[in-house]
């Protein structure tokens, strides 16, 4: 058995593709899935199952969404050890490019991608960068640095997803670090 985090694209957002934790849970459960824990109403869910089976469940854990809720969910599933590296590798981090200091007010958010864009499409966002806002792309992870909020930021996760052409769902720091913790735990 091996362990992976699910990352839900844009449910429960302005009362928007409402899916209740305990009932993605339930969902999960009854795929086969074990040990599911999630986390906050932004679609997190930790659990194990087949060592391989991480593609195939991004597939399976959407198309499941679909025909119980009748919409589509982007459904983006990573392991412990790429959450670890993808904090790791934040350039935005202490001793990193530009690295952020928490008593600034700065945030990280880690926009995870179904794949890695094309170069091309990664040249587009040079423009963009600014004082408050600033990225780097790092394979299939686009780190994000607001040193204003999220909300007002350039990076927003449609904006990523125009700009690159993959699917992305994006996650805060605190997030990202608490997921790898619940993942670490089932792991042992």
């Amino acid at each position: 058995m091996a362990v992976y985090i699910a990352l839900l694209r844009g449910i429960n957002v302005s009362g928007k593709k409402i899916i209740k934790m305990e009932d993605l849970r339930s969902l999960l459960e009854s795929m086969g899935l074990q040990q599911v824990r999630t986390y906050i109403q932004s679609g997190n869910a930790v659990c194990s199952a087949a060592a391989g089976a991480q593609e195939a469940l991004s597939e399976r854990i959407s198309a499941a969404l679909k025909l119980k809720y009748g919409f589509e969910v982007g459904v983006i599933v990573k392991t412990p050890d790429e959450l670890e590296a993808a904090l790791r590798g934040n350039p935005f981090a202490a001793g990193g490019v530009g690295a952020a200091q928490e008593e600034t007010g700065e945030k990280r958010y880690y926009s995870f991608l179904a794949k890695a864009p094309e170069p091309s499409a990664v040249e587009t966002l040079q423009a963009y960068a600014s004082e408050a806002d600033d990225y780097r792309i790092g394979g299939d992870v686009a780190y994000i640095l607001c040193r204003d909020s999220y909300g007002k930021s350039q990076f927003s996760n449609n904006f990523l997803e125009a700009k690159l052409k993959v699917m992305a769902t994006t996650r805060n720091e605190a997030t990202v670090r608490k997921l790898l913790d619940m993942g670490r735990a089932v792991e042992e």
